[in-house]
């Protein structure tokens, strides 16, 4: 549910993620063509779903602080809004 997902995105992801960028590292956008580069088994649902479960360098892993129904709303967020272009 995406709906559900912008609303775990803005209370969990945007202090970071704010417009699909990244404030740690810069280069590392939420952009379409950046996860492409980066996301582990391609730009999918799921492949968000590995990443804020278990978190990548300095992206914390959410698995344990947010439900699994939280993070799959948010992983259907990003997409879309990648897809979209933010």
């Amino acid at each position: 549910d995406a709906g559900a997902g912008e609303q775990v995105f803005s209370g969990n992801c945007a202090a970071c993620h704010a417009g699909g960028m990244n404030v740690i590292m810069p280069e590392k956008t939420l952009q379409l063509e950046a996860l492409e580069e980066y996301l582990d088994g391609g730009v999918s649902v799921q492949s968000v779903v590995y990443q804020v479960t278990n978190g990548k360098n300095a992206m914390p892993a959410f698995g344990g602080r947010l439900s699994d129904e939280d993070i799959d709303n948010v992983a259907t967020y990003v997409i879309n809004q990648a897809k979209g272009g933010w």
